[in-house]
């Protein structure tokens, strides 16, 4: 049966489904391609009549992930221009206001899109929440640093996202003052970002990110791969001269540069820049109540199916240290740990601290109002919250363990389609609670554990036995400092 919600530039025909509305492929700014490529977002048309919001609309061009995470990470190619979109499901019957949650999919900023089968909305709408999830420029189109473009593109269209709920989620049951943002690895890193940015503020109440610490660069470094693929066109690295390049030429020659690069190894790659418009080089401390976390061996999703972690010898693992500047006192922490295990396992697991539980830990840290003279603070000048999860449960596919990504199934109780990851015999009940969590920290921003004091609670999803622990592992944390 057909549905039919009213938006600020038209009215949408979504479509229902037993008590759950759906609203695929709404446009909340104008296609980025012709006069606006390379641009900062630009306003939707308004359009006459009813427009039929029953698909989902075009992805952001891109590269498929290259082998062997074509399989576990499947992407979703949808062709056409319109690809700054948006999804929305809701209850079909609203009375009150729903709280909204906001999904920023991840994809180390190249890759995916809010078409995942993974990211249905369902079981959020199914339990009071009003699930929307967005599409955004990717690689050198949302991300490429130019002299002659806005930086941050792909971040001025999250935000442009964002204020398309605050001014139309009432019309399909949705409180603009109750609004959460919530994403994964790159997803994540960009609301650390938008956390801070004057453009965003007062957009969302919010914050979940999972996998992704606050990372930025400068412009410089950020300019280095748009640089390398100039050179590889054999053209100036301007906007101009890109915007005239046929588009699959240009996507053929970014995936050569930056289709094997992965968070924990390394290599060129596209980032969110310091601007000092989008994102402050000085930025204050977030104001909002966060939920954050990542997974036990992160790692693992990129060094075993690669077979990286068995190819990872003791010199490589010595070369490793000293490419990273990693003392040799804190390797010897790892392995003490460890006693068993192989060097690319040793690496793999300082990998995901350095780069993941260790940030996430210190911007937990910072957020402390003993540690702060003013503290952290939300805009009815309560003290803002934080509450820590590490999801530890292991997957038997292919020996993933608890890698990268794994969690997204159960935070959307949606196990059918994270069976690449996680199998066909995931536990039910494992979803059951940590989506539970997610919806109850959307609501009322308390997920039900204790938030982050100077003991550092952590929240660990497993199964069977989800638990709070003080502290896991600081030891090792504490040998970066």
């Amino acid at each position: 049966m057909d549905i039919i919600a009213a938006t600020r530039h038209g009215k949408v025909r979504g479509r229902v489904d037993g008590s759950i509305a759906s609203y695929l492929g709404i446009p909340y700014a104008a296609a980025p391609f012709g006069v606006h490529r390379f641009r900062a977002p630009a306003p939707v048309e308004p359009w006459e009549g009813i427009r039929d919001a029953l698909e989902f609309g075009p992805t952001a061009p891109q590269r498929p992930y290259r082998p062997p995470l074509d399989r576990l990470i499947p992407d979703v190619d949808i062709p056409g221009e319109e690809c700054l979109n948006l999804n929305v499901w809701a209850p079909r019957a609203v009375g009150e206001p729903l709280p909204v949650l906001v999904w920023i999919h991840g994809g180390s900023l190249r890759n995916g899109s809010a078409a995942m089968p993974l990211y249905d909305g369902r079981a959020f709408a199914r339990d009071g929440v009003v699930l929307v999830s967005i599409n955004y420029r990717l690689g050198v189109e949302g991300f490429g640093v130019f002299p002659d473009a806005p930086d941050n593109r792909g971040l001025l269209d999250q935000i442009a996202a964002l204020t398309w709920v605050r001014d139309n989620i009432a019309g399909f049951g949705g409180d603009p003052g109750r609004v959460t943002v919530c994403g994964e690895s790159a997803g994540a890193i960009s609301i650390a970002a938008l956390l801070t940015s004057p453009r965003a503020a007062g957009l969302f109440h919010r914050a979940i990110l999972q996998s992704g610490p606050p990372h930025t660069v400068t412009r410089d470094k950020g300019a280095r791969t748009v640089r390398a693929m100039a050179k590889a066109l054999r053209v100036p690295a301007t906007a101009e001269e890109f915007a005239g390049v046929d588009r699959e030429r240009l996507l053929d020659v970014q995936d050569e540069l930056v289709g094997r690069a992965d968070p924990v190894s390394g290599g060129p790659g596209f980032h969110i820049v310091v601007d000092d418009d989008v994102v402050p080089a000085d930025p204050p401390p977030p104001s909002v109540d966060l939920l954050l976390g990542c997974n036990r061996e992160e790692y693992r999703l990129w060094f075993v199916p690669s077979g990286a972690v068995e190819r990872v010898s003791r010199l490589t693992l010595r070369l490793a240290l000293l490419k990273f500047r990693i003392p040799g006192r804190v390797a010897r922490l790892y392995r003490a740990g460890r006693p068993d295990a192989r060097p690319g396992v040793i690496l793999g697991e300082m990998a995901t601290d350095l780069l993941l539980r260790g940030p996430l830990n210190r911007l937990a840290d910072s957020r402390l109002t003993d540690s702060r003279p003013s503290g952290s603070r939300t805009a009815d000048s309560r003290p803002a919250r934080t509450f820590f999860y590490e999801f530890a449960w292991r997957s038997p596919v292919l020996e993933l363990g608890a890698c990268h990504a794994l969690e997204i199934g159960f935070v959307f109780d949606n196990l059918r389609h994270g069976e690449a990851l996680s199998g066909p015999d995931a536990p039910q009940p494992l979803a059951d609670v940590m989506h539970r969590a997610w919806v109850d920290f959307t609501t009322s921003g308390d997920p039900g554990w204790t938030a982050w004091d100077t003991r550092r609670p952590v929240r660990v999803f497993d199964h069977p036995g989800t638990s709070t622990v003080l502290a896991p592992r600081q030891e090792e944390l504490r040998a970066w400092l």
